[in-house]
Formats: C-alpha cells, structure tokens, sequence
C-alpha cells in the first residue's frame, strides 16, 4: 500500500490539515480513502438561499466589480434551484462623521446613497453610476486614515460627483447642501455651470 502521508514534509502536513479534507493514501482496492477532518480553525459557512434559506448553494460565476472593490458572486441553490447574485466586498474602518453642530456619528453608506439617489430622482442615471460615486467616496475617506473627517469633506465630494454624473442632480444636491434659498443663488449656480 501507498502511503504518501509519510512523504510529506511537516510543513505541508499542517497546511494539508487545514483543509477540509485530505488524502490519506490507496486502499489495496486501488481507491482513495478520504479522511474528512473538523479542525477548529477552519470553518465553512455556505451562503444560504434568500428564497428557501437552504444552505446547499453553489457559485457558477464569479466577477470583479467594475464600479468598486469587491467580487460579484452568481450563485445557485442545489434545493430550489434559484439563482441569485452576492457581492463580497472587504469591511474596512470607516472614521467617524463630525456634524456641523459638532456631533459625532458613524459613516454610513445607505444614508449617503439614499441622499444621493433623492438628487437623482427621476434622472436617467444607472444604478451602478450611483455605486460607483458612493464606493470612490467612501474609499477616499478610508484613505485618510483619520479617526475622524468633517461632514464637509463628504459633502464637498458628492457635490464634485454629481457635477460630472448629472447637472440637475447636482443642483437639487447643492440647493440644499450650499443653502441656496432664494431664486437668484440658484440661478448664479446654474450660470457657473452654464459658462464651463
């Protein structure tokens, strides 16, 4: 009988062990005999259905996000037999918001797109325009590497966004970001755009 776990190096051993499952060498039949080990280090989670919530799923396509970081992820049940798409992205700290007034909140990304996305009402702007603008803004405050930025700073990086995605959602934007409220303002707003 064959036994290639004598061959290898301790090194390999450990890396092997880490697996789900190794291969332990030919029975005298000629077969491979599985050894299925449980380590405490390793440990499998399958994403579960969103229709069935079973756990018995399968990738059949994975691709890069073009908008962003992350993997797109196509996926099927083995139960239901749905398909359905995922997106990985790595969680990164995000700094803390300083208000106007002075408080402090948390960063979040849904606040930040559904403000974006009430600019964009009714706008022929694509979705994945959107995710793109919130996913560069949010990476250039990760890159600060402060603790925390000014809510100015995001502010300051919608309103330059939406003047290159679409110039009467950046006027709606900043209408009530740079507090234009009287007619005039906006129209001096309108003007600069006007004479790019």
């Amino acid at each position: 009988m064959l036994n290639y776990a004598r061959s290898i190096t301790p090194r390999y051993w450990v890396f092997l062990s880490q697996l789900s499952y190794i291969w332990e060498g030919f029975t005298d039949s000629g077969w491979f005999t599985r050894i299925y080990r449980r380590t405490s280090s390793l440990t499998w989670h399958s994403m579960k259905c969103p229709y069935c919530e079973s756990d018995n799923t399968r990738v059949i396509d994975t691709a890069h996000e073009t908008t962003g970081p992350g993997i797109r992820r196509r996926r099927e049940c083995m139960t239901c037999t749905k398909r359905f798409s995922t997106l990985e992205r790595a969680i990164l700290d995000t700094p803390m918001v300083v208000k106007g007034d002075g408080r402090r909140e948390p960063f979040e990304r849904d606040k930040l797109m559904s403000g974006i996305r009430m600019a964009c009402a009714k706008r022929p702007i694509a979705s994945a325009v959107l995710e793109g603008l919130v996913n560069q803004i949010e990476a250039k405050i990760q890159q600060t590497g402060k603790a925390e930025v000014p809510s100015k700073m995001i502010g300051d990086l919608v309103i330059t966004g939406l003047k290159n995605i679409d110039q009467v959602a950046y006027i709606r934007f900043a209408t009530v970001y740079l507090g234009l409220d009287d007619v005039e303002s906006i129209r001096r707003e309108i003007d600069k755009i006007l004479d790019r």
